[in-house]
Parts: structure tokens; sequence; C-alpha cells
């Protein structure tokens, strides 16, 4: 072969590089004969090229947003007060379960007894409005109105004189006995009988000799009970004024006061009088500040 043939050939390998690839790879040029759209594809770009380029997707952006999550001042605040409202929302349903629960558990006859003191404390309310508006129609209806109001303000000193501790009482009621040889029972048991027998109607309340008054305080003092600073020890006896229909039945309502000293091993028993005396007097404490308006 001449030196120009040479050159010839050596230009024609150059010009058609594809036609020499193909001849040496003869598998190759079948593949992409079965597949035509191998060379389309071949042409497109990289998926992680095309992302870049088009930038991030719908859901890239959508978690973008979401996290880290951007809290105002105004929107942390509204969370907090949701939350509170959640909390005592789920706190007054846990309640109100518990004394359904308790209400459930009960007997005919404690069902029956609730609801006739639920009555009681009904009429005793009635009674009293009455009353009082009996004393207006006399005070109004009344010849000699001066006379008058002087008899109603007397039996109302009475009245509160009693209330007060500062006059003794006596009338028909109960007399509640506490045997306490474990002892388990503390000042705050003993308050809740006596808040409980106030609720039943009791106009005059004595526990071992001290008179309980609007502000008489308990409290726990050397493994026994002070009353307004006076330690009183068991057995504790409370002799209590009013309808003895109304006031043993508020103590033996299911779950109520007798039912948990009983559970701290004590023993209770209530015995209803046609009598009562509570002559434990309080000494008449003159206000401080406060003076009758009408001076």
């Amino acid at each position: 072969m001449s030196e120009q043939d040479e050159q010839g050939a050596n230009r024609l390998r150059k010009e058609l590089p594809e036609e020499v690839a193909s001849a040496e790879n003869p598998d190759a040029e079948n593949r992409d004969a079965d597949n035509p759209d191998a060379d389309a594809r071949a042409d497109d770009p990289p998926q992680d090229a095309r992302q870049e380029r088009n930038g991030p997707t719908g859901r890239e952006r959508l978690l973008k947003g979401l996290w880290p999550p951007r809290l105002t001042r105004a929107q942390l605040i509204v969370a907090l007060l949701l939350f509170g409202l959640g909390f005592g929302l789920a706190v007054q349903v846990a309640s109100n379960s518990d004394s359904d629960s308790a209400l459930r558990g009960a007997r005919q006859e404690d069902l029956v007894r609730i609801l006739d003191e639920l009555d009681d404390r009904t009429q005793r309310l009635e009674d009293e409005k009455q009353g009082l508006e009996k004393q207006r129609d006399e005070l109004e209806n009344s010849s000699d109105q001066a006379e008058e109001a002087r008899k109603q303000t007397l039996e109302k000193e009475r009245q509160l004189g009693i209330l007060a501790g500062t006059v003794a009482a006596q009338g028909p009621g109960i007399t509640v006995t506490i045997e306490d040889t474990k002892g388990t029972v503390e000042a705050d048991m003993l308050l809740d009988a006596i808040q409980e027998l106030r609720a039943a109607g009791a106009e005059a309340i004595q526990v071992n000799g001290v008179r309980v008054v609007a502000g008489t305080y308990l409290a726990d003092v050397d493994n026994s009970v002070s009353v307004d600073g006076n330690k009183i020890n068991a057995p504790y006896r409370f002799q209590v004024i009013g309808k003895p229909q109304d006031l043993e039945p508020a103590l033996n309502i299911p779950g109520g006061v007798v039912q948990t000293l009983e559970k701290e091993q004590a023993t209770v028993t209530v015995e209803r009088s046609s009598k009562i005396v509570v002559d434990a007097l309080r000494a008449a404490k003159r206000p401080d500040y406060a003076r009758s308006s009408s001076q």
C-alpha cells in the first residue's frame, strides 16, 4: 500500500469513529438495533440533574414548610391555653365519673335516703323563705310597727346568739360518739363530720365541751385533735341540735362520714334524742373594725 493510500485510510477512520466502534463491538450495535429508545435515553440528562434544574418537588416543599415548626408567641400562648382547658375538662370528667360510679354501686335504700335528704334540704330552705316573708308581712301590716320590729329584733338576736355560741340552746337532735382506739382519726375527718351536719340543718354543735361556731378551726396536735386551740381526746362526742330525721341519714350516706371513719377502724354510734343540751358558750367578740351601718 502506498503512502497516499495509508493517509486516506487514516483520514477515513478519523471521520467515521462510530462505524469503527460498531465494528469493534457488534453486540452493542445489535442491542441498539433491538432497543431503538436507548439512544433517546442516552441523550436524556440524569434524574438528579433534572431535579436540580427544575427545583425541589412539591413533597419536598411541603416537608420543608412543616419541619422544623415555626411558632409565634401568640400561637404558643393559644396552645398552652388549649392544653389547660383540655386538662381541666379531663379532670372534671374523671371526677364526675367517680361520683357516678359511687352512686351506681349504691344500694336502692341508700339512693332513696340520699334523695330524701335532698328533698329535706329543699324543704328547709322553703320554710326559711316563708318565715322571712311572714316576718316582713307582720312588720308591714302591724298597727304598732315599732313594737313588732322590737320583737323581731329580740328574736333575731336570740337566733344569732345560738349561731354565735354566746347563749345556750336545747332541742331535739342527735349524739354522735366516735371511738378511736387505733389513733387514726384526724382533724380533717372531724371537720368533714361538722360540715356534713351543718349541711343537714344542724343549728348548734358542741364537741367534747367546745362550742362549734362559724369560725371554728380544727388541727392535729400530738396524736389528738384541737378545736379552736382546745385539745380534745377520743372518744369524740358530738352533741347536735337539729331535726334527727335529717341529721342521722346525712352521716350514713354511701361514702359519707360513717363509712370513712369505719375504714380507719374507728367505731361510730349515732343516737337520736328529743332533748339535746348545748351549753358550752363562747365569749362575744367585739369587731375591731366593723361597725353597724345604722349608727
